[in-house]
């Protein structure tokens, strides 16, 4: 089947669909229209999770997300990572917590002993943190994978389901009992694979517009053989269509979509963003390539620690590592790099005034985001003659 867009049109359908073009007006919502936020816990500057709603809901507080979570409208659990997922996808979970429990191992080997006795204790005392656990291994802490046996306990208890979140105090996650979290209306019933499949592909058909086989089981290797089945299964049926581009074949849900325009705007992307997580697919789609430098030695970083994707209307133009010194107010932008070739010899100084206008507010709008006054540019390859520092 040919393809129903041109390849503008079906960045613009993915820009739509992630949520970055409409915002949605609550925490739910965004996260139902995405499918998954991820979670991490690197805070130079606010947390990903936090940052990736930012982007999509108007005027959003981290506060929020809290209540989301008190309401029960999300809930944590694995996506490709640890995730705030719509709580009516909860059923969903049920597949990889069934085969964690029938062997699937991850991270370690559980030593059950431990997770009867952490069960327990939660059973009789409520709601409790890893800190509220005695570290009783005999071997010295050598790393973050050394962790004490009752952490890994309760990580193995919240994978297999035993355990949820009910909430975070300061970032540490706060356990419960899996009956006692989770609303009672909710559907347990486990998918079996075949339903496991459609769930994965319909959500990242929604969320992104379109996707190929590859993109949509990403890092979940397991299910690919019963997803490709499902997908032939449904492009029989008509649900789902396909067509093939520089030798990729692609699906979409074939319903027409009303396309919104790109507004004149730049958006400042978390590493762990949703529409950039997959680093492959954004070379193959946008052309650029981009690699988060938390975990490259500092030596050999070409653009900073946590640099941040620039998108500006549908293209991205760079990157900006930044950093929040909290205590003075200040956002770092510490290096900016905008891509070579962005500009091209013959753009016109409206549209460089364009950009950097757009630029200028993306910037102090995120540095009222992480709660700074004011943001300083620190190094920059272009425009540091027309990028002074804003004073809100």
């Amino acid at each position: 089947m040919s393809s129903p867009y041109s390849a503008n049109e079906w960045l613009q359908l993915n820009l739509q669909q992630q949520g970055l073009l409409t915002p949605a007006d609550s925490v739910n919502k965004a996260v139902e229209q995405l499918s998954y936020v991820q979670i991490d816990s690197i805070n130079v500057v606010e947390r990903a999770h936090h940052h990736v709603l930012f982007n999509r809901i108007t005027d959003y507080q981290t506060s929020m997300l809290d209540s989301a979570m008190a309401k029960s409208e999300v809930f944590e659990y694995w996506s490709h990572a640890a995730a705030y997922l719509p709580i009516e996808d909860f059923r969903f979970s049920l597949w990889q917590k069934q085969q964690l429990k029938q062997g699937g191992k991850h991270w370690f080997e559980p030593d059950h002993k431990v997770l009867r006795e952490v069960k327990a204790k939660i059973t009789a005392e409520g709601p409790l943190k890893a800190s509220h656990f005695g570290n009783t291994s005999k071997t010295a802490t050598t790393g973050w994978w050394d962790w004490k046996p009752a952490k890994r306990a309760l990580e193995q208890l919240f994978m297999h389901g035993d355990l949820m979140v009910l909430q975070r105090d300061k970032f540490q996650k706060v356990y419960d009992l899996t009956e006692r979290v989770l609303p009672s209306h909710i559907n347990m019933q486990l998918p079996d694979d075949t339903e496991f499949s459609r769930y994965l592909i319909y959500r990242y058909l929604t969320a992104h517009g379109f996707g190929t086989v590859q993109q949509m089981v990403y890092l979940r290797k397991k299910i690919k053989p019963s997803l490709i089945k499902t997908l032939n299964e449904l492009c029989l049926a008509g649900e789902v269509a396909r067509f093939t581009e520089s030798g990729l074949e692609y699906f979409y849900l074939p319903q027409q979509q009303t396309l919104t325009s790109v507004p004149d705007s730049v958006w400042l992307l978390n590493p762990f963003d949703n529409l950039v997580i997959q680093r492959q697919r954004l070379n193959q789609l946008f052309g650029f390539n981009y690699q988060i430098e938390v975990y490259v030695p500092a030596a050999k970083r070409q653009f900073g620690y946590y640099s941040l994707p620039i998108l500006w209307r549908d293209r991205f133009i760079g990157r900006v590592d930044v950093k929040a010194e909290r205590k003075q107010g200040v956002l770092l932008l510490q290096k900016l790099t905008i891509e070579e070739g962005a500009f091209s010899t013959s753009a016109t100084s409206s549209e460089l005034e364009e950009f950097i206008a757009t630029f200028r507010l993306a910037v102090d709008e995120y540095a009222a985001f992480n709660k700074c006054d004011e943001w300083e540019l620190v190094e920059t390859n272009l425009f540091s003659d027309l990028l002074v520092n804003k004073v809100r």
